[in-house]
């Protein structure tokens, strides 16, 4: 055992993400599980416990562990569920789903990031997990309904998600990031028995766009 890195996750979870309003238990036990480094490229390994971002490379990232605590909070897993994850990256948010004891259809666009996720998650003897090489904005995703989306890449506009939004079961919920750099928000939209949605901001953040996600033009008078 590693007791530097050891030491790094607990103060990850002491002192990032319990201090962020995270304090589903659940969260806190399935983020204190994964080993965050053995998802960091090499050149950032120091700083897989960090307070930050960390490139993956083509313009990917790690969200930050703050925010990946709030997102799993908001989302309320449950064993059993079916989740879709939209943007695989590194598999890390990928490996927490798991822990939680979702069942994750996975979707990332790029190829070699793709088999790079899958390869390092089997590594790892995760279970309940499917990642597909797709564009998840292009239509419907085999396996739904959904009992909870995460989107890690931002979009502009609500009306991009209609595709996504339409997948939820009945009180199931989405997460996602809206808006324009440097000024987005967390949302977290979650499906009525009506077939409306509730629509709820969490916090403000910022992060890459969602690959081949529509531009908002920008009308200028």
């Amino acid at each position: 055992m590693d007791t530097h890195t050891e030491i790094a996750r607990f103060n990850m979870i002491q002192q990032q993400i319990r201090p962020w309003g995270v304090l589903d238990d659940r969260v806190l036990d399935a983020m204190g599980e994964v080993r965050r480094e053995s998802f960091v490229p090499d050149a950032y390994q120091g700083l897989a416990y960090a307070d930050i971002e960390i490139p993956i490379g083509d313009g990917q990232i790690m969200l930050a562990p703050k925010v990946v605590g709030r997102l799993l909070q908001a989302l309320d897993v449950q064993p059993g569920a079916r989740v879709l994850e939209v943007g695989t990256g590194s598999g890390y948010l990928t490996a927490c789903l798991s822990l939680l004891g979702a069942e994750v259809i996975s979707l990332e666009i790029d190829p070699a990031v793709a088999a790079a996720a899958r390869e390092r998650l089997a590594s790892l003897g995760l279970e309940r997990i499917e990642i597909r090489e797709a564009d998840a904005l292009a239509g419907p995703t085999a396996g739904g309904p959904f009992a909870a989306i995460a989107v890690t890449g931002s979009v502009p506009r609500t009306a991009i998600l209609y595709v996504l939004e339409q997948q939820l079961a009945a009180g199931g919920r989405l997460f996602c990031i809206l808006g324009d750099p440097p000024a987005m928000e967390a949302w977290l939209m979650t499906r009525l028995p009506t077939g409306e949605f509730a629509r709820k901001g969490l916090f403000e953040t910022c992060a890459p766009r969602l690959a081949n996600c529509p531009e908002v033009p920008v009308f200028v008078f």
